[in-house]
């Protein structure tokens, strides 16, 4: 069985999964087989793995930085948000079923259960499994229910980091009282810290680490800098719209992208930075007005025309903007959505904005697997579908794209495209062919390791032996 070592956090956007990615990276360089895991992630960014199924963007990015293929094993519980309290249960990469949130602690005995089953999988081919936790590791209201923290680390026999940010104040406090709130259980599995996200001159901050050290009793693995310049794909949709998806590229304040309230995959808009986010019509025109994914469709289109930006994309396509729409967002250009059983939230029907002749019927089945495809004029892109419903069109049409085998995908009619293809405007020939736009993708390779150089650089490499047990 692997050895572990557990990243946990003080709260929430602290850079646990930036740690965790390095240490990927930095274990993998050393002739390591390492694989990353976390028991139950909640988000809408989704991957699907080759294998099947589908899981958090970031352990994603993680097993690429160990340079494996993604799998289920790494993600076993997935929540994915619906809106209304409720969220989609993902199990080993499959819809298990929707729950609301005062239902979920009847289930937590099994899931935990089956994420442990998981991790015995996953660990069993590994030398190191790199697990993550999520939000706080001190949430003592719901340790009953949280199988994804420290009882998991204790369970994997893991040694524990526990990483604070600093950039908004509250250091000693955060640190401290994360520590103070934990049972001796779990307290004696932390081995270490990590002040995070410092800026200016680390040397200032010399005697606050030492009194930290003093006071909690273990050491400080090192004070991080800010990580310039370097982006891995985000966990949520809300790291994404404050700018994590920030990529160089040519001007895109032209374009704009709906932000719906259950908005999902946001990780499709990495080469549109200049974009403007709308959740209200604005006081100007754009060229392009792009209608993203979304966990809850029917929800969505009628919060679309609550706001009043249904109306307004109408009045955008009719002065000669080009309209494209993503998964949920393909769908809402139909004619019309029909879901019987409910699996977008409660059954109903509604009409679409009737930019494309095309009609939806959710289904129960979830299709999540990759693509490869082509536009009619040549261009090649990777792409992935994730979505639950089946869309016919009710004429002849043109196509968006065509996939390896010919067959066709997507709907375009005159300045309007609608595509299931997430991930298709990470590629810059398409996003130059569809938007005019000159962009620079992302170099993973890189960034994975700039992380573990910036990690290895800034780390106490006693503290660190210790932590990985080496």
């Amino acid at each position: 069985m692997a050895r572990a070592v557990f990243v946990g956090g003080t709260g929430s956007n602290v850079g646990k999964s930036w740690m965790a990615t390095a240490l990927c990276r930095l274990l993998s360089r050393r002739g390591l087989r390492v694989a990353p895991f976390k028991a139950q992630n909640m988000s809408n960014n989704s991957f699907p793995c080759r294998e099947g199924g589908e899981i958090g963007r970031s352990q994603v990015a993680q097993a690429q930085a160990c340079r494996r293929e993604p799998c289920a094993a790494m993600n076993p519980v997935l929540l994915k948000p619906a809106g209304d309290s409720r969220s989609q249960v993902i199990l080993h990469g499959a819809v298990w079923r929707t729950v609301h949130a005062r239902d979920y602690g009847q289930h937590v005995a099994f899931l935990q259960e089956e994420a442990r089953r998981a991790y015995r999988a996953l660990a069993t081919g590994c030398d190191v499994v790199v697990m993550e936790g999520a939000g706080s590791v001190a949430e003592i209201n719901l340790w009953d229910r949280d199988f994804t923290n420290l009882s998991m680390a204790q369970y994997a026999g893991a040694r524990a980091l526990l990483v604070a940010g600093i950039e908004r104040g509250g250091i000693f406090a955060s640190l401290l009282g994360t520590l103070d709130l934990l049972p001796p259980s779990y307290r004696t599995l932390v081995r270490a810290f990590a002040v995070n996200r410092f800026r200016g001159d680390r040397a200032l901050f010399d005697e606050g680490a030492a009194m930290l050290e003093k006071r909690a009793g273990i050491p400080c693995l090192g004070v991080f800098p800010y990580a310039h310049g370097l982006r891995l794909d985000a966990e949520d949709s809300l790291s994404d719209l404050a700018g994590g998806a920030s990529v160089g590229g040519g001007d895109a304040s032209g374009v704009a992208i709906i932000r719906f309230p259950q908005i999902s995959n946001t990780t499709d808009f990495a080469l549109l930075p200049g974009a403007v986010w709308l959740e209200r019509p604005p006081g100007r025109s754009f060229r392009a007005v792009i209608l993203p994914g979304t966990k809850s469709t029917l929800a969505s289109l009628a919060w679309l025309r609550e706001s009043g930006l249904a109306g307004w994309i109408l009045e955008q396509h009719e002065a000669g903007a080009s309209i494209f729409g993503i998964c949920g967002g393909y769908q809402m250009l139909g004619e019309r959505i029909d879901d019987p059983l409910g699996v977008d939230g409660d059954p109903g029907s509604a009409r679409g904005l009737g930019l494309l002749p095309v009609r939806t019927v959710m289904e129960a089945h979830k299709t999540t697997r990759t693509r490869r495809a082509r536009t009619a004029t040549g261009t090649r892109f990777e792409a992935y579908e994730i979505h639950m419903g089946r869309t016919e069109a009710m004429e002849p049409v043109e196509p968006f794209a065509f996939f390896e085998d010919g067959a066709p995908e997507g709907v375009t009619r005159g300045q309007v495209r609608g595509t299931y293809l997430h991930g298709a405007l990470e590629s810059p020939e398409l996003v130059a062919e569809l938007f005019s736009i000159t962009s620079t993708p992302p170099d993973r390779e890189r960034h994975y390791d700039a992380l573990a150089d910036w990690l290895e650089a800034n780390a106490s490499p006693s503290v660190l032996a210790e932590l990985l047990g080496a």
